[in-house]
């Protein structure tokens, strides 16, 4: 019997080990380039977000004419560009005297803005006109539970939700007075929250159905801070 070929012994060896180093690589490090590749989707602590463009290519009239109420969301999630358009049109700041794009009663701006997103809860701030994260999970099915189960919540991967802090007008107002403004401003910043979104070829609807009490507690707000419009935002389809 011939005596075995070490070097061809050594090769096949060699060819082994490079096999085992490809499986290793398939079961081990393949998953880890796979999340990589989604880490644009974890949740970060603030996204600051763009600058809003101050002109556009519809014009008012326009926009005015195609708003309708959308209820059906194509998948796919906003981009920063269009949430920072979206924000600033509800609540954003357009003077160097805080002064907003909705009308404030004595310009005291009782309204808190949030964002439910896919990778978490956020909270607009729009002196900085950024979005700080609340929570990291994604809380959709639990609010789509606490507002009488529409389908329009659930279906978006953005909703928008308009708070009012009453005791900013009370200052100044009183408790009989301030609820109608405070109101009457939610209804202004949601007007401008739809029509831009008419502007950028996107559809939403304003939602006033709900538990307060339940939202209040999945979306973990601050007691003062009251739901009064819940406004999913996506895609048509």
């Amino acid at each position: 019997m011939a005596p075995p070929d070490r070097e061809a012994t050594g090769m096949r060896r060699t060819r082994i080990q490079h096999a085992l180093a490809v499986v290793l690589w398939v079961c081990l490090v393949a998953p880890t380039a796979g999340s990589d590749m989604h880490r644009d989707t974890e949740s970060p602590a603030t996204i600051q977000l763009p600058k809003p463009a101050q002109s556009g290519a519809l014009s008012l009239e326009e926009a005015l004419s195609r708003r309708r109420s959308t209820r059906e969301f194509a998948p796919g999630p906003l981009s920063e560009r269009q949430l920072s358009q979206l924000l600033w049109a509800t609540q954003g700041i357009t003077s160097s005297e805080g002064y907003r794009t909705a009308p404030s009663a004595g310009a005291l701006y009782p309204l808190e803005i949030y964002v439910v997103l896919p990778i978490g809860f956020y909270h607009y701030k729009p002196d900085r006109h950024r979005l700080d994260r609340v929570s990291a999970e994604d809380l959709r099915l639990a609010l789509y539970r606490a507002a009488l189960e529409q389908e329009a919540i659930r279906e978006a991967e953005t909703v928008f939700v308009i708070t009012a802090v009453y005791e900013r007008m009370v200052r100044k107002y009183g408790t009989e007075r301030s609820p109608r403004y405070v109101h009457l401003e939610a209804g202004h910043a949601a007007q401008n929250l739809l029509l831009e979104a008419v502007a950028l070829g996107l559809g939403a609807v304003p939602m006033g159905a709900f538990h307060d009490a339940e939202v209040q507690r999945v979306l973990s707000l601050p007691r003062n801070h009251q739901p009064l419009y819940l406004i999913p935002a996506g895609k048509p389809r």
